[in-house]
């Protein structure tokens, strides 16, 4: 009786009530309280059970799910339990070393007080949801071992860098959190110690690291790095002075040396900052899909002239972060991006230069489009993406086309087998909300023969883009990027420019009498294209020529400036593109708008 006593008065001196009083609480108090062990929950609305997870004073770890509707008091029924196995299992084994039998020793071990108390020092019902019950700040009390109850505290789910690592050139890591954001994350980087001698680095214990200059999220390592391997610490936080336990992430190889001199070098001359908040920079780019560039079709037939190394992923999201980053754009409109390139590398490399990423990727393919803008000067309204032949076929939008379309069986099934799309995005400006934008994204069927295909199909993009912009969005200003496969000479090219085309222009035939649609066509918006009409967009051994298009509504928006390409030299450096200083067949568009 006397011991049972003793260990009351115990836990009364050990009560929350008095770890967590507020206002005058004794240092000694503050100490414990910071010194109590953790007890993490993880709460989700959305899903019907709670995690709990903490480590008992024996070092036993425990992992249970409850049902958050579930009254407190069967969970702290079970806790008491687990709490009971370990010493019940130490005793047994003892018992078994001494002696045969053992069973009797689990018996004897009796299951532990266990009560949860709130952050004010009250013992929570056990009639209260576990939902309810387990707030952040609450005291699990165990026996005579107490621990600090944190709920869905920051902690990383990935933490990944890249494979290929060059000098010169930033390295952005993929950082996936819950409860947390990477722009409240804790960063430090690390490089490896070269060792005394210029040898190899030393076996047994690993490499030493020694912390390298910079706490951002994004690392550029300098010439000093190559050869060397890097390392990072993520420590998760949200944004409200709570921090998650870090991770640390190792680089596969070291840092190798950068190409020098690249293509974009000297655009970024032009684009160190961001424009002014009445302004807007817009980059379209092909990018060169990773399902295109590593074919041996490719590296034969289409980029022989390459190295392979540099048609090889890694290598060109390098240079391309690179560009991309260097560009301050505000609204960055790409084409073929492989669906991994945008989840593992673009979107959160973009994520960290203040870029928020959206993506459509093409029916029954592994890449599509992706448009980004910028976090501060933009907020998304909304998202109207299509693909061109569901549309086609299902939207009322497209009736008369449609049944125009009918009377040519031969091309109508041939548009309907593209997988191209459309994407979409409704954005408003965060300085004045009266201003919004419609931002489309689009690349048009490749094949040079295609003409009337690509007719086709920018009749029912333009229709889809007027029903945004004029019927959901009255009067709201268009910019129209991509990759439209159409030269300036095209019928593509001028049904945009002009706003119609007529029944008897020649890209109606583009494929021959067999392949003939004739239809006149219209649309009511003023469009220009923004950069004018280079010599070439898409530079390649067997072709160059002018794809690639910023449309722009001249009624609401106008060029100040466009950012000038590459010189012809540098683009022809390594014969043609992509290249070694180049990653991608085609050249980035740039040009900075501003409101009317």
């Amino acid at each position: 009786m006397w011991r049972r006593l003793r260990s009351a008065l115990r836990r009364l001196r050990r009560s929350p009530a008095a770890l967590l009083a507020g206002g005058g609480r004794p240092p000694a108090a503050a100490a414990a309280a910071a010194a109590m062990e953790r007890a993490v929950v993880r709460c989700v609305p959305s899903e019907p059970k709670l995690s709990l997870r903490f480590v008992l004073p024996d070092g036993s770890a425990r992992h249970m799910q409850r049902d958050q509707a579930e009254p407190l008091g069967r969970a702290l029924a079970r806790i008491a339990t687990n709490a009971a196995k370990g010493p019940a299992k130490a005793s047994k084994k003892s018992k078994k070393a001494r002696a045969e039998g053992g069973p009797a020793g689990e018996a004897a071990v009796a299951a532990p007080a266990v009560r949860l108390f709130s952050r004010d020092g009250e013992a929570v019902a056990e009639e209260v949801p576990n939902a309810a019950a387990w707030q952040d700040g609450a005291v699990l009390q165990i026996g005579e071992a107490q621990y600090r109850v944190e709920r869905n505290p920051p902690a990383l789910t990935e933490l990944r860098l890249p494979r290929s690592l060059l000098a010169g050139f930033p390295v952005c890591p993929k950082v996936s959190a819950e409860f947390a954001a990477p722009q409240h994350c804790l960063f430090r980087w690390y490089r490896e110690q070269r060792p005394a001698g210029g040898g190899e680095t030393a076996g047994g214990d690993g490499p030493a690291w020694v912390e390298a200059p910079g706490d951002e999220r994004v690392f550029t390592p300098n010439n000093a790095m190559v050869g060397l391997r890097l390392k990072l610490r993520c420590t998760p936080g949200d944004g409200a002075q709570r921090y998650g336990p870090p991770r640390e992430v190792e680089s596969s190889g070291p840092v190798e040396a950068g190409p020098g001199a690249c293509t974009f070098d000297s655009r970024h001359l032009y684009t160190k900052k961001v424009c002014g908040q009445g302004s807007i920079r817009a980059v379209s780019y092909n990018i060169l899909a990773d399902t295109y560039a590593q074919t041996e079709f490719s590296r034969t037939v289409l980029y022989p002239y390459c190295a392979p190394y540099a048609l090889e992923l890694d290598y060109r999201q390098n240079l391309l972060k690179k560009e991309l980053a260097g560009y301050s754009a505000d609204l960055i409109c790409l084409q073929e991006v492989d669906k991994s390139v945008f989840v593992d590398s673009l979107a959160p490399a973009l994520d960290a230069f203040g870029l928020e990423g959206l993506f459509k990727i093409k029916e029954k393919q592994h890449e599509g489009l992706a448009t980004f803008y910028r976090r501060d000067k933009f907020s998304l309204l909304s998202q109207h993406d299509i693909a061109f032949s569901e549309a086609l076929l299902s939207d009322p939008l497209h009736k008369e086309l449609r049944d125009k379309l009918a009377q040519y069986s031969v091309v109508q099934e041939k548009v309907l087998q593209r997988s191209s799309v459309l994407q979409v995005s409704v954005l408003q400006s965060a300085a004045d909300p009266s201003r919004k934008i419609c931002v489309a994204n689009t690349h048009l069927y490749w094949h040079p023969k295609g003409g009337n295909i690509r007719l086709i199909q920018i009749a029912v993009a333009l229709s889809h883009i007027k029903h945004v912009a004029c019927d959901l969005y009255p009067s709201i200003p268009v910019i129209f990027c991509g990759d439209f496969n159409s030269t300036p000479s095209s019928g593509t090219y001028s049904f945009i420019n002009s706003g119609v085309i007529a029944e008897d222009h020649e890209d109606w035939v583009s494929n021959g009498e067999e392949e003939r649609c004739n239809m006149p066509l219209s649309h009511p918006f003023k469009l220009l294209s923004a950069c004018g009409e280079p010599a070439y967009t898409n530079y390649v051994g067997g072709f160059h020529g002018c794809l690639d298009y910023i449309f722009i509504d001249k009624n609401a928006l106008e060029v100040e400036q466009v950012i000038p390409l590459p010189s012809h030299e540098e683009v022809t450096t390594h014969q043609a593109l992509p290249s070694v200083s180049h990653p991608s067949d085609h050249i980035a568009l740039i040009c900075d708008l501003k409101w009317k």
